[in-house]
Parts: C-alpha cells; structure tokens; sequence
C-alpha cells in the first residue's frame, strides 16, 4: 500500500511539473467522472421503496514516448469510491443485478497497470478489470443492468476480476490479421474479498485460488461491426473453512464458452445517427453450477433528439438447472444536457427476481442516472 501511494504521489508531482513543460503536460492525462443513480422501486421484488447509489472514479494515465522514454509504454492509475445501499439486495431482488455500479460501500484502487505495445502485440501486466478487454459489447455497454456489461453466467460461476474487486493478472492480445485478432489473459483465481482487502492492495497469490485464463477471438467486419467468441477455464479452486480449519475443494475445474456480436443496420456518419443490434450468449456445464445458460440482446439508436443521445431495448435472460430462469428488460435513453452532463432515465421489468431464496414478485423498478465527466 505504501509503494503505491508513494507511485501515486510521483505521479501527481510529476502532473504539477507539467504547467512548466508541454512535454511532460502531454505525457500525463487525468481521467475523472461521478454517476449516482436514483433507484426507485415501483412494484413487486422484495418491496417497494428507494435507494440511492453513488460512484466517482478518478484515473491517471502516463505514456512512456511522451516523456522522452522508450516507446508504447503506458502506466495507468484508477481509483473509485462506492456509497449506497444495494436496490438488487434490498428491494428488488433480482439475480443479475439492475445497477452496474452497485459495488457496497468501498474507497479502493481499481486498476493499477503497465501496458507495452510491441508491433502487433500489445502486452498488459497489474490489477486490471477483466471486462475493459474481455467479453463486451460495445452497444450493450448503454444499458444499466449488470448483465449487458458481462454475462452474468461468466460473473457467477467463476471468481471474475471485474467490477468491483479487480485482480492481477495478465494480458496479451495480438493482432492476427486487419481485421482479427486474439486477447490471452491470465489471473489469480480469486481476487481477496474487501473484508480482509479494504483497499484492494493486498495481491497475495496463494495456490489454493487456482488459475483463471481466458481466449477470446475478435473479427472487425467493418469498423462499427464487432463479432467476439470466447473460452474461460478455472483450474480449481478451495476455500478455507474456518469451523474445520482446512481448504475444502469449492470446484476442481470450471470452465464455459461466450459470443458476443455488434452490428451496425444503418448509419449516417454526417448526422452522427445509427441503429444498431448486439447479442450475447454464454454456456457452461449443468453438472458444475447452478447457472448454466444467458442469453441477452437490445437495439439500439444513436442520435435521437439531442446531439450524442442513445435511445434503446434490451433483454438479459438467466437460465439455471431447475428450470427457473431470472429474465431483465430495460428501456434506457441517455441524453447530454452538457458537455460533460448526462442524464439517463431508466426503467427495468424484472420476471422472477431470482436473487432471493423465496419466490417474490415479477419487479418494476426505474432508475434517474446522473452522470458527471471531468
């Protein structure tokens, strides 16, 4: 904690420096942003009522070239702060989570890595967030509900380093031809939960959390058209028991397969206006977890009403081995009111809330995200 807090610090004094030097002021770029959402819970789930969730994320990247150093090189700092009371947890009930940035209560780092371009192949290496490279979809990333960020089959079957708690580990993706290439990422099999981790710098590696990697295949039809597939594997994992005072084996292998598709019907480049679909699909064995199958998808329109503005549908369905399933629509439209000033009114239907162990009511919840970028 210490080293990184005195990385920090360098940083930020080499950030002062830079009103003095126009090469170092270019080397140096800060990144910072609020969203809060206003959660109202209108029928059904666990009950009705309201809840507020904040999140302010600062980050800080410095490129090696810029200084006059080596080239390619790229270090990056990213802090966030989460306050609120979970909506999912508390009254909506839902499995797939309705707020993507519904994280507890937690002042952590985030991300803290260095990145080394080399031609073709550009190499990523510290904490890192698993979903900035792996399993997204760019159209799916205008929505609110948790699902459309990554599946959640992927999220709950194995020990993911995403949003909130990140983990080391790392990446290289390559570029096999103009329009293809390949993302490899190696991490530790289970990032240290907040409790003991308070500030997500202890990165212990202990041989009883396993090996979590992933392959994924990224073709660029155009250069709005992304189509990804995708293989994760868990080598196994243990958990200390505190009444037998051993590891007991949680699972010995884990493992599933994704795709992901982004597709452009129509666009008119001079109005900055578009329509477009994403799929997502993700499969893992019956015989290891619960939650076997997802299945999710939207469309979206770019550049109704207000300049920037998205207007869009979407569907995130969870299916698991008894023959229940958790099914979320949302109806979102993002609109900037500023430069740097977004709101974003959002209502979901929830069709068995699943994130309960007793049955409760289909749920209708709407959302007010305000979001503030510096």
């Amino acid at each position: 904690m210490k080293k990184l807090l005195i990385a920090f610090i360098l940083i930020c004094n080499i950030h002062g420096a830079a009103q003095q030097s126009d090469s170092i002021a270019s080397a140096i770029s800060v990144d910072a942003s609020y969203i809060g959402d206003f959660v109202y819970n209108m029928h059904g789930g666990i009950q009705q009522g309201e809840a507020f969730l904040g999140m302010a994320s600062l980050g800080i990247m410095l490129e090696t070239n810029k200084l006059g150093l080596w080239k390619d090189g790229t270090l990056y700092i990213h802090g966030k702060s989460l306050h609120g009371k979970s909506p999912s947890a508390n009254m909506v009930g839902d499995f797939q989570v309705i707020s993507n940035i519904d994280g507890g209560e937690h002042t952590y780092l985030h991300e803290c890595w260095y990145s080394q371009s080399f031609q073709n192949i550009h190499v990523t290496v510290g904490l890192q967030d698993a979903n900035i490279e792996l399993a997204t979809s760019e159209l799916g990333s205008h929505f609110i509900n948790s699902s459309f960020g990554i599946p959640s089959l992927i999220a709950n079957n194995v020990p993911t380093p995403i949003f909130p708690l990140t983990n080391v580990g790392v990446t290289i993706k390559a570029q096999l031809h103009k329009k293809v290439d390949v993302v490899a990422a190696l991490y530790d099999g289970k990032p240290t939960h907040f409790d003991i981790n308070r500030y997500n710098t202890d990165w212990e590696l202990q041989k009883e959390d396993g090996v979590l990697s992933f392959v994924e295949i990224q073709y660029s039809s155009s250069q709005s058209n992304m189509y990804k597939l995708g293989y994760f594997n868990h080598s196994g994992l243990q958990e200390f028991n505190d009444s037998t005072r051993n590891f007991e084996q949680v699972f010995s292998r884990n493992y599933g397969l994704y795709g992901i598709a982004d597709y452009i019907l129509w666009s008119n480049i001079e109005q900055e206006k578009s329509l477009g679909i994403f799929t997502q699909i993700a499969a893992s064995p019956k015989s290891i977890n619960r939650h076997s199958m997802y299945v999710g998808g939207g469309i979206v329109y770019t550049g109704i009403g207000v300049a920037r503005s998205v207007l869009g549908m979407a569907i995130a369905h969870a299916r698991f081995n008894n023959k229940t399933s958790e099914t979320a629509i949302e109806a979102s439209y993002k609109a900037h009111i500023f430069s740097n000033v977004s709101i974003q009114p959002d209502v979901q239907y929830i069709i068995y809330p699943m994130g309960n162990e007793k049955r409760i009511p289909h749920a209708l919840a709407g959302i007010l995200r305000v979001i503030v970028e510096l």
